[in-house]
C-alpha cells in the first residue's frame, strides 16, 4: 500500500484536475473556490482510476471528493447503476445524496436514489424499476435489496465505503461482504474512514486492490478548541454539570454526548426538565422525527441535542458553540472528532469533558494521543444554578407541503416578507422536504409569521402550518 501524507506542494485549484468544464464551471458556481487537503491530495488519485483509504472526517471535504470522482467518470447516457456509496446512517446518506445532486447540476438526465433503512420498501422499489446512475444507501437496506432481487450491482464502476469505522462499529461487516460480492471485482473502491483501527486495514486487503493510503492533518485547529475536564462522581453530580455549564456559558448550539441510548435519553429528559430545549438523537427515531429534530436545531430553534457517537456521525452542524463530553469515549479519536465539532470557521468553540476516577486511565491515553497536558478544571460555583435558562432566539414553523406541492424556499421567504411586516433578517433557515417544509423565525415575530401564513397563500393556495418549540 503506498502512502500519501499530507503534501503541500499539491495544486489547490480544482480547473488543474482535468475535470469537464461543466463540472469546473458548476464548482464555481457553488464558490467551491480552491480545494481542501484532504481533496488536493485524493482527487487526483481519485481521478487516476486508483483505489485509495482515505483518513478524513466530518467537515473535511471528503464527500466532494469522491463525489467529483465518479461523476467525472460516469456515463450518463448508459442508464444503469454505474456508482454505490455506502454510509453508516440514514442522515450521511442523504447528505451525500444531496451533495452529488448539487454538484451534478450541470450533467442533464442523471438520476441519484438513495436506499436506506427507516424508509417505507414500497417506493424504493418503484424507483428502482425507473432506474439510476448512482444509489445512495446504508448496508442494511442496500443488502435487503440484493436479497429480495429488486437490485442489480453488476454494472458499478466506483464503490465508495465512507465513514467505514462506523460501519464497522454498527455490526454491518457481514451486510458489507454480501454486497461485495454482488458488485463486479474490477471496479475503483474508495475507502474513507476517521479512524484506522484493524478491521480497516483487513477490509483493505480483502477488498480494495494495491490501494493508495491518504492521510491528512486534522482540518480544525487544536487552538481554536478550548479543553476543559471536569472530575465529576454520579450521574445527578454530572446533570448538575450541565445545567451549570449551559447557564453560564449560553451556548446557542451545543451536542452533548453520551455512550447509549439510555443514557441518551436519560439526560435529555432530565435537562428538558428543568426548562432547555432539548432533543435526544438515537437510532429508534423514526426518519421523520430524525428531520424534525436535525432542522430545528440547524434553525437555532433547539438549543441542545443529546446525542451517541452513531447517531451524530456525518451530520452537518455548523457553527456549533460547545461540546459537552457527559461521558468520555472509550476512543481517544472518537474525542478528537467529537470536539471537532466546534471551534470551526476561525471561531473559538470549548469542550466540556466529565471523567470519574475509574475513567483517569482515558485521559491518560488522550493525552499520549493528542500530546495533551491534561489538567482538571474546576465547574463555575453551584449559586449560578439559579441564573435563567438560556432560550433559543428563533422557532421553527412547519408546513404542511412541500416539494411535491411545487412549494420552494423563495415561496416561503416571500409569504413571511411580502407584507414589509417581517423583514429577511428575521427569518432563519428554511428545508423544504417532498412534504412538509420547515422555516425559521425570531421568536418576536411568531405569531405574525402564523397569521401571514394562515391569511395568505403560496403557489395559489393556503398550508396549514404550526409552531413546533
Amino acid at each position: 500500500m503506498k502512502d500519501v501524507i499530507s503534501s503541500t506542494s499539491a495544486s489547490l485549484d480544482f480547473s488543474t484536475l482535468g475535470l469537464s468544464s461543466a463540472l469546473v464551471e458548476n464548482l464555481k458556481s457553488l464558490d467551491y473556490l480552491s480545494m481542501t487537503p484532504i481533496q488536493a491530495e485524493s482527487l487526483p488519485i481519485i481521478l487516476s482510476g486508483n483505489d485509495v483509504i482515505a483518513q478524513a472526517k466530518t467537515g473535511s471535504g471528503k464527500t466532494a471528493a469522491f463525489s467529483l470522482g465518479l461523476l467525472e467518470r460516469l456515463e450518463v447516457e448508459r442508464f444503469r447503476i454505474q456508482s454505490l456509496v455506502l454510509c453508516p446512517t440514514r442522515e450521511l446518506a442523504d447528505q451525500v445524496a444531496n451533495e452529488i445532486r448539487r454538484l451534478a447540476r450541470s450533467i442533464h438526465n442523471i438520476k441519484v436514489l438513495t436506499l436506506c433503512g427507516g424508509k417505507p420498501f414500497g417506493p424504493q422499489l418503484g424507483s428502482l424499476e425507473h432506474g439510476a446512475h448512482i444509489v445512495v444507501g446504508t448496508p442494511g437496506r442496500i443488502e435487503e435489496h440484493l436479497r429480495k432481487g429488486s437490485l442489480s450491482l453488476n454494472h458499478v464502476q466506483t464503490f465508495v465505503l465512507d465513514e467505514a469505522d462506523r460501519m464497522l462499529e454498527m455490526g454491518f461487516q457481514d451486510a458489507l461482504e454480501k454486497i461485495c460480492i454482488a458488485m463486479p471485482e474490477k471496479r475503483q473502491t474508495l475507502l474513507f474512514s476517521a479512524t484506522f483501527p484493524k478491521e480497516i486495514e483487513k477490509i483493505a486487503q480483502q477488498y480494495l486492490h494495491q490501494p493508495v493510503r491518504v492521510q491528512v492533518k486534522e482540518t480544525h485547529s487544536p487552538s481554536s478548541i478550548r479543553q476543559f475536564f471536569y472530575p465529576i462522581e454520579g450521574e445527578q453530580a454530572r446533570l448538575d454539570a450541565v445545567e451549570l455549564l449551559l447557564k453560564v456559558h449560553q451556548p446557542v448550539s451545543t451536542v452533548v454526548f453520551c455512550n447509549t441510548k439510555a443514557t441518551t435519553q436519560s439526560v435529555a429528559l432530565a435537562i428538558a426538565a428543568k426548562g432547555f430545549s432539548v432533543q435526544a438523537l438515537h437510532g429508534d427515531l423514526e426518519q421523520k422525527e430524525r428531520d424534525l429534530i436535525l432542522t430545528c436545531f440547524a434553525s437555532k430553534a433547539i438549543s441542545v441535542l443529546v446525542a451517541t457517537d452513531v447517531a451524530a456521525r456525518g451530520l452537518d452542524i455548523d457553527a456549533l458553540d460547545a461540546v459537552i463530553n457527559f461521558e468520555l469515549s472509550r476512543d481517544p479519536e472518537v474525542h478528537v472528532h467529537r470536539i471537532g465539532r466546534t471551534g470551526r470557521a476561525g471561531e473559538t468553540g470549548n469542550a466540556f469533558s466529565f471523567f470519574s476516577e475509574k475513567e483517569r486511565y482515558k485521559l491518560g491515553l488522550l493525552a499520549d494521543t493528542c500530546q495533551l497536558d491534561i489538567q482538571a478544571s474546576e465547574l463555575p460555583a453551584k449559586e449560578n444554578l439559579k441564573l435563567p435558562v438560556f432560550k433559543p432566539a428563533n422557532v421553527c414553523i412547519q408546513i404542511d407541503g412541500g416539494k411535491k406541492q411545487k412549494l420552494r424556499p423563495g415561496d416561503i421567504l416571500g409569504a413571511l416578507t411580502g407584507t414589509g411586516q417581517i423583514t429577511a433578517q428575521q427569518v432563519g433557515k428554511i428545508s423544504v422536504y417532498p412534504m412538509t417544509a420547515f422555516v425559521a423565525v425570531d421568536r418576536s415575530v411568531l405569531k405574525l409569521a402564523l397569521k401571514l401564513f394562515n391569511d395568505g397563500k403560496m403557489k395559489g393556495r393556503r398550508f396549514r402550518v404550526r409552531a413546533l418549540n
